[in-house]
């Protein structure tokens, strides 16, 4: 999905102080409040919709923003530095979009893509189910063919915005080969389809996750979209950008919480001066900067590979891993800073710790990630300098 065209550094520059701006002054105020009481942040997206940031690594003839992707990920860092719960929606949004712009006919992407992208719509990705875990292929839920319709049924596990989106995109079995995939896009009124109770969770607690139930749903042909048996494909394409953008998001997360943790450690004073002068405390937190600098350096990597337009995959899983498990350590040690005022919800690093953790999870867990990267390594050897 390589963006149409690029902008140049200064069009770059205002895009971030943009998104940066918003985020301050719009999701700041509301980020402690919406997570305690489990508030999904609606509004925040037709926000960021209207403001155009639903739709950024999209072209501009779909009505997206046409930016590089390396780009979209650094808006998504800003997001995610004040509120983790908005940059994971935004990343799932665009994951749910990714299907339709790559596998759609053109009249299915005139026909739904502005108001996905303008934000008039807000999108989930229904992939996972509960006994398959990491295995798609092992999926149950089933599409029949009746007429000029597709007959859905069976349930769809951890659904980022499951019973608050506007459209689903849906990959259900259409035959009986483990390959017999196809990919739907459904509308969330649609007759039968209904959401669980939120799932009751550790963090990311704005971000509602529910299992949906399709009881004989029945949509159109011409919602499916490519054809028949190609909705695995469609569906693993996506989760190399989608790894990207959790990479992100757990960059943007890691960064808020040693933000945090630096302003405490230079206001904060012990034996006459500020704790970030003592030596151990200081290793610390430039262990927590290289680690954060880390991650977006092989996240940013893997971005400007993919807006070459070259392969990606293992380097958006290197990403995840790295990113993800980075974010772990940044925001435990983040707490640790603080001593006990880190343990205690006065400050918002307990939270972005809770938060950290789903992301080892979520979009394949690491252990995933490292299978991946091994298999790739196995038949492709590690590449070569200058040559990728």
């Amino acid at each position: 999905m390589p963006a149409r065209r690029l902008v140049d550094h200064d069009e770059h520059a205002d895009l971030l102080r943009l998104v940066r701006q918003i985020a301050t002054e719009e999701l700041l105020p509301e980020a402690a409040s919406a997570e305690a009481e489990e508030r999904f942040p609606r509004e925040a997206f037709r926000m960021l919709g209207k403001a155009g940031l639903l739709g950024l690594p999209y072209p501009e003839d779909v009505g997206g923003g046409g930016v590089p992707y390396e780009v979209y990920l650094q808006v998504l860092e800003e997001l995610s530095a004040v509120w983790a719960s908005v940059g994971v929606g935004v990343s799932v949004h665009a994951l749910a979009c990714f299907g339709l712009y790559t596998a759609g006919t053109d009249e299915q992407r005139e026909r739904w893509l502005p108001d996905m992208l303008g934000g008039e719509l807000l999108g989930a990705y229904c992939l996972s189910e509960a006994h398959a875990g990491s295995d798609p292929a092992a999926m149950r839920t089933t599409a029949r063919r009746d007429g000029d319709d597709y007959v859905i049924d069976g349930a769809k596990a951890w659904t980022t915005h499951g019973g608050q989106a506007d459209f689903y995109k849906v990959m259900a079995r259409t035959g009986d080969g483990r390959g017999d995939i196809s990919c739907f896009l459904v509308p969330a009124d649609a007759a039968g389809l209904t959401a669980d109770p939120p799932e009751r969770k550790m963090g990311l607690t704005a971000s509602h996750t529910a299992t949906m139930r399709f009881d004989c749903v029945r949509v159109g042909a011409d919602r499916r979209l490519g054809e028949e048996g190609q909705g695995l494909r469609i569906a693993l394409e996506g989760l190399d950008s989608g790894r990207l953008g959790i990479a992100a998001v757990a960059t943007g997360l890691a960064q808020g919480a040693l933000d945090h943790a630096l302003a405490y450690a230079r206001e904060r004073e012990t034996f006459g001066r500020p704790i970030i002068d003592h030596q151990g405390l200081a290793f610390l937190l430039a262990d927590m900067e290289a680690g954060v600098q880390s991650a977006r350096a092989v996240t940013l990597h893997a971005a400007r590979l993919r807006d070459a337009g070259q392969p990606f995959s293992r380097e958006a899983s290197v990403a995840k891993l790295v990113a993800t498990d980075l974010a772990m350590r940044v925001t435990t040690d983040a707490v640790q800073v603080l001593g006990g005022y880190g343990y205690t919800r006065d400050f918002p690093l307990e939270r972005f710790m809770r938060e950290a953790k789903v992301m080892q999870i979520f979009e394949g867990t690491n252990q995933i990630q490292r299978m991946v990267i091994g298999r790739s390594l196995a038949t492709g050897g590690a590449g070569e300098i200058g040559l990728r």
